[in-house]
């Protein structure tokens, strides 16, 4: 049996569906990745090849929507399912899902499976249509629902985005669906370690304004006013969406203080082994696998009451969800380990228990592989 995986960020593969991808292969089941920018010298491709799998370079913008460079993929794509025949396609981000599923059901691969892993950019913001976005959501919102047609099953990562695809009849009330616990967190990868003292905290993301990084570093200042000696870390990298945090916004917080920012990192591990806090501000989310690593190190959450941020915390007891967009409310979060600090090592120990519970990437993923009859 032969399965292509179709995804638009070449880094995600190992970081998040590796777990998924060994248990495919476990099973027989041969691997095939198709993904933008994986040239012969690529570290990446390395990294996947000498894992057995076989590796496509595509031609797909991530983002921006180019009618003309959209369709080149699209017949791309009907290229290489007619090269490899799958027996099943598994996509997931916008435009995989789109044009994945498309080009699948033009070639008629058997199998055809879509994961919404967040609504992105074009879901976000005013939805009164007079926003900037507008015209973008409601093309998005066509694609995807002319994709999902196609679909054998969608899955998403969350109970709110399942609904709201539902009542804007993105899918019907008929589709084949399933709900997952995000992308699941490999339990022994990300060892429980107890939080360090004295409270600092971490917020690990795309620099994007819907990851609520404005919202971080305003809450970082309110509390710096009274206790400038707390500090902020912040890892992550300036992306090419449009929503992106501007270099000189960036360069502004760190020169004057606000927060110490690590960069890009590989590895996570060491920046939440050295905060005792995981903040996560977003507007919204699939299931945020930042957090899960969190959580099983053994770290207190504060995270909005938004969609797929809501999942992981329950409130008061491995850590605090406050309201989306306002830093007050998260500052005063925030606040309450600085007040009480054995709050940290409590509620950490909450945290790796609901990991342990509920976001194993091994049940996670034979849960999926159940529900595409692997």
């Amino acid at each position: 049996m032969k399965y292509l995986i179709i995804a638009s960020f070449p880094e995600s593969l190992l970081n998040f569906r590796g777990a998924l991808m060994e248990s495919l292969k476990s099973k027989g089941v041969s691997v095939h990745i198709a993904a933008p920018d994986l040239p012969v010298d690529s570290a990446v491709r390395k990294q996947i090849e000498d894992r057995g799998y076989i590796v496509h370079p595509i031609e797909l913008q991530r983002v921006g929507m180019n009618p003309w460079k959209d369709l080149l993929c699209l017949i791309g794509l009907c290229r290489l399912l007619r090269k490899i025949k799958p027996d099943a396609v598994l996509a997931y981000t916008v435009k995989p899902v789109v044009y994945g599923l498309l080009a699948a059901r033009l070639m008629a691969v058997p199998k055809r499976f879509a994961l919404i892993t967040g609504l992105g950019y074009a879901f976000q913001g005013d939805e009164s249509g007079r926003s900037s976005r507008s015209g973008l959501r409601s093309l998005v919102q066509k694609l995807y629902a002319l994709a999902l047609r196609g679909s054998c099953k969608t899955f998403f990562q969350n109970p709110d985005d399942l609904k709201l695809f539902k009542e804007r009849k993105l899918i019907s009330s008929s589709a084949q669906t399933c709900v997952v616990n995000g992308s699941g967190v490999d339990l022994n990868k990300f060892e429980l370690t107890a939080p360090p003292t004295p409270i600092s905290f971490l917020l690990i993301a795309r620099l994007l304004g819907d990851k609520g990084v404005r919202e971080y570093v305003a809450a970082a200042r309110l509390i710096r006013q009274s206790q400038p000696e707390v500090i902020f870390n912040l890892v992550g990298w300036i992306d090419d969406n449009p929503d992106a945090i501007s270099a000189n916004e960036l360069d502004a917080w760190v020169k004057d203080g606000t927060v110490q920012y690590l960069g890009r990192l590989n590895d996570v591990r060491p920046a939440i082994r050295a905060s005792s806090v995981y903040v996560l501000p977003s507007y919204r989310e699939g299931t945020p696998r930042t957090v899960l690593e969190a959580m099983a190190m053994g770290r207190a959450i504060v995270t909005t009451d938004a969609p797929g941020c809501r999942e992981t915390v329950l409130d008061g007891v491995n850590g605090y969800l406050v309201e989306v967009k306002n830093s007050d409310s998260l500052a005063q979060a925030m606040l309450r380990f600085l007040q009480d600090p054995s709050k940290a090592e409590t509620m950490g120990q909450a945290s790796r228990k609901v990991a342990e519970e509920k976001y194993d990437v091994h049940m996670v993923n034979q849960m999926m592989l159940r529900e595409m009859g692997v």
